[in-house]
Parts: structure tokens; sequence; C-alpha cells
């Protein structure tokens, strides 16, 4: 007799705790002997994931509870990231909603609820981080109660069970007052709660959802088996996205057992799955019986909203510290990542440039951060907004904008929001912070975060989802101010950065290397201006107690990969090496430019 199954991915708003519950489930149903290690966020594998502690891949495990296999998904929390969910909750039966206790439902949850509920999968409300001292269980229950009415959820969905937990401290209970001993309340609620897979009898279908690589096998399908069994040694037929109909063998099939995949002869109905031996094994195929081939409905994948261009590095530091640096090495990464990545998309847009659209910068952004980590150099323009002709009408998205902040900032933080045409929409009391919630759009995100944060000291949290496409809401003004442009190649000499530390505050410390048309600093005024940084001081033979003060530089305000991307003008680049992100502008020589902007006041 086949093994009782259940599929269920974890979904949540960033940070409300998907990848230490996991950890937390790994660990209470034993899957370590006591003498090996554990890592903190177990599934947080990948080095970006690590360092900036967000979840970027969907992964799953499988663990066995009295003698019923679950197979967990992790998915992202960041709606840059939906590409990811969409695609993984068509593997599950069920899904954990994981909402933070002092927080409430955020712009992600909603998301994520949605598409869930939109698969008709089955509920189950956890509010983590009851440990918290700002906890309020009861109003965060009320409040995602009211989010089911909101996103029309039937009568069935509405009566959804709920669990107290804190998974940093263990445990889970269907009380609050309850033991606070274990997550096995937790796992008793998913047997309970968790429908098992539907048994459908037939000829076999498998959807892959998403792809794994590995350098002896190639590409590997991961996905669900939706009808029959899928066995080895049978001859199969694979429908393509397309259509199109090909005969196909597998080398070798493999489910989850633990963290690690096992290979076996056949898999049944109902159970997750990882295919080797069809090399461009695409997502979205389905795998069916070679007799009575039958595709399964598509996977569709909400538009992406923005794009970048990327180019060649053809700065005069061309190829210094990158090892692909040609448009055929970013031609063939890029369309690489399409086949992983559904919701990216990449055109190609004349010479060596392409436009890359996906879900937000930080989407694009992991991007570009892998590739430059794996050796290319690139250039990158600055993000723009995708907009949409409806009735002969210019459109563009909205995204709703949730902004925690405390009380004395809320002020300043509406002035921004503003200033970039959003509209407050509503404004909520929790202790001494508020929450404020804006229509914005898209386009007044980009650079609108740092900006958010100098205004709040740093105290504020800034969440966004993309709602929809309205009306275009007319100009808005991106960077207030200019830039310093170096006029000279060499390294920056500390006396000439001393002598210009009045005129801005600079990217660069004394002694880096600067070439002609780099952006070295952010003018104080609104107007670029072109510096000479490689001057040094007159050297005499006369020397004078008073005149020869002591310099005082200040560090230079270093840029991360997002806050460059989103800094930059519409005239400028962003040029991203293995070893360095330097902004410049797109005409490096300074009669260029002056030509260029003539020609577009003549115009």
């Amino acid at each position: 007799m086949a093994q009782e199954i259940r599929n269920i991915a974890i979904i949540a708003h960033v940070d409300h705790g998907k990848t230490t519950l996991v950890d937390e489930i790994i660990k209470q149903v034993k899957l370590f002997r006591d003498n090996e290690e554990m890592h903190e966020c177990l599934l947080d594998s990948n080095d970006l994931e690590r360092e900036r502690g967000i979840t970027i891949l969907s992964k799953n495990i499988s663990v066995n509870y009295k003698g019923i296999k679950i197979n967990v998904i992790d998915t992202p929390g960041h709606s840059d990231f939906g590409g990811q969910v969409e695609r993984v909750l068509n593997l599950a039966d069920g899904v954990l909603l994981l909402v933070d206790a002092a927080e409430g439902p955020m712009p992600q949850t909603r998301f994520v609820l949605d598409k869930a509920l939109e698969l008709n999968l089955k509920p189950v409300v956890i509010i983590n981080k009851i440990d918290k001292p700002d906890a309020r269980p009861d109003y965060v229950h009320d409040k995602v109660f009211d989010l089911f009415v909101e996103l029309d959820a039937n009568d069935e969905q509405l009566d959804f069970p709920m669990l107290y937990c804190s998974g940093k401290d263990g445990w889970a209970d269907k009380v609050l007052d309850g033991p606070r001993d274990s997550m096995l309340p937790l796992m008793d609620a998913i047997l309970e709660y968790i429908p098992a897979p539907p048994l459908r009898e037939g000829p076999v279908q498998m959807q892959v959802t998403s792809i794994d690589y590995n350098d002896y096998v190639g590409r590997i399908g991961v996905g669900r088996v939706y009808r029959g069994t899928l066995n080895t040694k049978q001859p199969l037929m694979r429908i393509r996205r397309d259509g199109t109909q090909l005969q196909t063998r597998i080398k070798q099939l493999f489910t989850f057992q633990g963290l690690t995949r096992s290979e076996v002869e056949e898999v049944p109905c109902g159970d997750l799955c990882a295919i080797v031996g069809i090399p461009d094994i695409d997502i979205g195929d389905t795998i069916s019986d070679f007799s009575q081939p039958e595709a399964l409905p598509p996977i569709s994948i909400d538009e992406p909203t923005l794009s970048m261009t990327f180019s060649v590095n053809d700065s005069p530091f061309y190829g210094q510290d990158g090892q692909f640096v040609t448009s055929r090495h970013l031609r063939e990464r890029l369309f690489k990542e399409t086949e992983r990545d559904v919701a990216l998309r990449v055109e190609e847009s004349g010479g060596d440039a392409f436009r890359v659209s996906g879900r937000g910068v930080l989407h694009l952004s992991i991007l570009i951060e892998n590739m430059r980590r794996e050796g290319f150099e690139m250039s990158v323009a600055q993000p723009q907004v995708i907009f949409k002709e409806r009735h002969g009408k210019k459109e563009e998205p909205i995204e709703i904008l949730h902004v925690d902040v405390p009380d004395e900032h809320a002020g300043r933080i509406i002035e921004v929001a503003g200033m970039r045409k959003g509209e407050m929409v509503d404004m909520e009391q929790h202790g001494v912070r508020k929450m404020i919630r804006f229509e914005i759009p898209t386009r007044g995100l980009i650079g609108l975060r740092s900006k958010m944060l100098t205004a709040s000291a740093g105290e504020a949290i800034v969440t966004h989802r993309f709602l929809h496409y309205e009306p275009y809401k007319g100009p808005i003004t991106q960077r207030q101010n200019g830039v310093l442009i170096s006029q000279g190649k060499g390294s920056a000499v500390p006396f000439a950065i001393d002598g210009l530390q009045q005129r801005g505050i600079f990217f660069i410390n004394p002694g880096e290397e600067c070439y002609e048309g780099m952006v070295v600093a952010e003018h104080c005024l609104d107007n670029d201006l072109v510096v000479n940084l490689q001057k040094s001081k007159q050297l005499t033979n006369v020397r004078a107690s008073g005149s020869d003060r002591a310099m005082k530089i200040a560090p230079a305000q270093r840029k991360s990969l997002e806050e460059a991307l989103e800094y930059i003008a519409e005239d400028e680049l962003v040029e991203i090496t293995p070893n360095h992100i330097r902004m410049r502008k797109k005409l490096l020589l300074e009669h260029e430019r002056k030509k260029a902007s003539r020609k577009k006041t003549d115009d």
C-alpha cells in the first residue's frame, strides 16, 4: 500500500519566520542525529540568502510524522520573487499562512494568500512570534479574518483553523495559554486539516514547476505527479508550453526524503519528484503517457512591472576584473536565467544591449549580484517602469506601500511619499508607532526607501506590492541634486578631495582609481560639476605654522548595488564588475555631454 502524503507550502511576508519554523520542524522530527550539527535557517543555502537574511529560491524537504510523509515547501517572502511563489503553490494541497503577532497581515501576506485561495488550497493560519513584547494575537486574528473576507474566500476557507506559535522558542499550540513545549500540535494540525492529494487513476501526468541544475546530469525538472504513477521504464511524451509533443524517456527519478533526494523506480500520484534525462526540460512542461498524451493547464505568471537595460562594460577599466565581458557571454547568461525564472523577460535591444524585465529592483539586482559573483562585467541603466496603452490612454503600475514608523517621524514620511505622487489611504496606531498605507506609482518607489530611512533616522520599515494599472500620474522628480564628475584618469588625491568636501558628499575614498566621466560624489546643488581629483598640492620650500592645516576627510558614503541602481539619473549607468560597483555618465567625455544636452534643448 502506498504511503499517505501531505503537500504543504509555507507562505508569509518577509521576515515573519518561515525558514525558522521549518528549522524547528526539522529539529523536532529528528531529521538529524544527536551528534550532527544543524545550521540556523538551514534551507537558506544560497550565499546571497544567508547574507541578506531573506529567502530567494523556494525549496522543499520532506518529513515523516506518524507514518505519513509531509512535503514542506518553503517560499520566498518578498513580492519581487512572487514568480517563485505562484509556481510552487501548484505543488501544494494546503498552506500554512504565517502572520507576525505584532505586525499583522502585510502586503506580501495578501499577495500570496490571494494566489493560494484562487487555487482552492486549504489554509491553516499560524500567528507567529507570540513571544514578542508587543504581540497582539486577538487583534491580528481579526485582521486575518478581514483579509480572508476581502479576498472573497468561500465559507470553508473562512472557517480556517488557527494556531499560536513561537518558531524561535520551538513551540506551537491551539490555545494561547497552552503548555508551549513542542511543535507537535502543528504537525497534528497538518495531518488533521490539510487534505491528502487526490488519487487519480489513469495515464500518468506530471508538470514541471521549477528547474534545478547539476554539472553532472544537466537540467533537473522538479514537479508533482497529478495522475497515475510515474515510472522510469515506461515510454513518455513531453508536451511543451507551446503545445509541441516530443517522445522522451526518464533516466533517473528522485523523491524528496528529508533534506536529500533518493532515487526510486516509480513515484505515486500526489507525490513530488525530480526527473533527470531530458536535456532541455522547461518550466510548465507536462510529462504524460506516450499512448495518451494530455497537457496540464499552463502555469500563469503575473507580468513584469520594471525593466533595465544591460549592456557590455565599455568604461576605461573594462576587462580588469571580470572573466566574461563580451555581449555573447551576457546574452547566453541572461537567456539561461529566463529558463530558470519564468517571471523574467529578456529582449535584445540592438547592438550589445539587452532589455531585462522583472518584478522589481530587488528581483533584478539579485540576478546582477549572482552574475558579478560568477565573473561577469556589465553596465546597467536606470530602472524603467513598464507602461501600458489602454483605450488610447497611457497607464502605469500602482503599488500599495506600507510604512511602519515611529510617531514623531510620521509627518515627514507622509511628505516624502506625497512628493512621489503617493496618496495616503489608511493610518493605524500601533503602540508608539504608526502603520501608514499609500497608493503610489511604481516610478515613485525607485529610490524612495533610502529617502524614507533618512527621513525617519533609519527607523522606517518599508514594504510594497503591485496593485493594478492606473492612468499615468504625471512627471515625478526622482533626484534633486546633481553629481560631481571626475575630469581625468588616475587615483584620487587626498588634497583634492579635502578641498572639494564643501561641494558634496563623496562616494570614493582617497587613493581610489577614477576615470573621466565617473560619478564620484553628490553635488550640493542641482547641477552637475566636473572636478579635478588628480590635483595635488604645489610644494615649495616655504613653510609656515598657520598655513599647513591638517586634512580631515569624511569617510566615503558607499552605495550598495540596489542603492546605486535607484540613485542614477537617466543619463547615467552603473558599472558592475566582480570587485567594484561604480556610477558613471553614459557619455564619458564632457564635450559629448554638452553636445547631447544642446541637441536635447533644440529638440
